[in-house]
C-alpha cells in the first residue's frame, strides 16, 4: 500500500507521516524537491533524526547542493525505491509539498531524456559549457569533467520536455491532503519562518554564501535566495525575512492550485489543538480503503 501526504508547509505533514508509519509498518519517501539536498536543513524544514522516531526515511540528503537534480532524476530514484520497498512487503508513505515530483513518481510521466541520447562528440568542452550557461547560468559542476558536462547538458536540453498519459496511474496511492483555513495557515507560515531564524537559518545560509555556492537549489529555494540578496547588500535583513514569509505564503497558494487541479486528494483539516484526532481520522479513512 502506498500513502501520499501532501499540503502546504506548516500543516503537520511530517508528524502525520511518522505516526502513520508507526501504525502501518511503513517507510517514508521524501516528496519535496528541496529536501533531497545535503546541507539545506533549516530552510527546508527537513525532518530531524529525533522527529524520525526510528522510522526509515528515504531520498533525503542524497544530492550535493551544487548539483542539478531534476524531476526526471526524482522519478527514477523514487520509483526504484518504491519497487525495492514493495519487494520487501513494506507499506510506503510519500510525504512532501512538491506536486510535480510526486505526480511524476506515481503517474505515467514520460521524459524525452529517456529515449533521446544526444551525441556531443563534435563539440569542444568549452562549447558545451557555454551551452549549459546559456540555459542555466546558476549551475555549478566540475566543468573540467567532460562526462559530467555532457550529462548535465543532455538533461537540460531534454528534461524540460515531458508528457503524461492523461491521469494514468503507475503506482496506485491513497492521497491525503492536510489543510487549514487561510488565516491560520498564513499565521503558521509566519511563525515557522520566525522559528527557522531562531534555529539558525541565517547561519546556515551564510555558510553557503561564504563558499560562493550559487547553484539552482540556492537560487530557487525559499529562505536561501532571499538571504543571499541580504548578504549581497541588495535588501535589508528585515526585508529579507518579510520576503521569505511573503514567498512562502505565495508558494502555499500555488501548492493548493496544483494539488486541487492535478491530483485526486482527500483533504483533512488539521486540528492544531489535538493533532491526535487528525491522525486518528486519517488512519481510519486509510483502513477503510484497504
Amino acid at each position: 500500500m502506498i500513502i501520499t501526504i501532501v499540503g502546504p508547509t506548516g500543516v503537520g505533514k511530517t508528524k502525520l507521516s511518522v505516526e502513520l508509519a508507526k501504525r502501518l509498518n511503513a517507510e517514508i519517501i521524501n516528496g519535496d524537491s528541496m529536501q533531497v539536498y545535503k546541507g539545506l536543513d533549516i530552510g527546508t524544514a527537513k525532518v530531524t533524526e529525533s522527529e524520525k522516531e526510528g522510522i526509515p526515511h528515504h531520498l533525503f540528503d542524497i544530492v550535493d547542493v551544487v548539483d542539478n537534480y531534476t524531476v526526471y532524476d526524482y522519478q527514477r530514484d523514487a520509483r526504484k525505491k518504491i519497487e525495492e520497498l514493495q519487494k520487501n512487503n513494506k507499506n510506503i508513505i510519500i510525504v512532501g509539498g512538491t506536486g510535480l515530483y510526486i505526480k511524476a513518481a506515481l503517474y505515467d510521466y514520460k521524459f524525452d531524456y529517456e529515449d533521446n541520447h544526444i551525441n556531443y562528440d563534435n563539440y569542444s568542452i568549452e562549447e558545451l559549457v557555454k551551452r549549459i550557461k546559456d540555459i542555466d547560468s546558476s549551475i555549478e559542476i566540475d566543468f573540467s569533467n567532460r562526462r559530467r558536462v555532457e550529462r548535465t547538458l543532455e538533461k537540460l536540453e531534454n528534461n524540460s520536455s515531458f508528457t503524461n498519459d492523461g491521469d494514468k496511474v503507475v503506482y496506485p496511492s491513497i492521497i491525503i491532503g492536510l489543510t487549514t483555513n487561510r488565516e491560520t495557515l498564513y499565521k503558521k507560515i509566519n511563525e515557522r519562518v520566525d522559528k527557522m531564524i531562531d534555529d539558525g537559518l541565517v547561519h546556515e545560509v551564510k555558510a553557503l554564501f561564504d563558499q560562493n555556492i550559487n547553484s539552482k537549489a540556492i537560487n530557487t529555494g525559499i529562505g536561501y535566495k532571499e538571504l543571499y540578496k541580504y548578504f549581497n547588500g541588495e535588501i535589508t535583513y528585515e526585508d529579507a525575512i518579510e520576503l521569505i514569509k511573503k514567498n512562502s505564503r505565495k508558494y502555499a497558494k500555488r501548492q493548493y492550485t496544483f494539488f486541487n487541479n492535478k491530483m485526486d486528494v482527500k483533504w483533512f483539516n488539521t486540528d492544531y489543538s489535538c493533532f491526535t484526532k487528525t491522525i486518528d481520522e486519517i488512519y481510519n479513512y486509510i483502513i477503510s480503503k484497504k
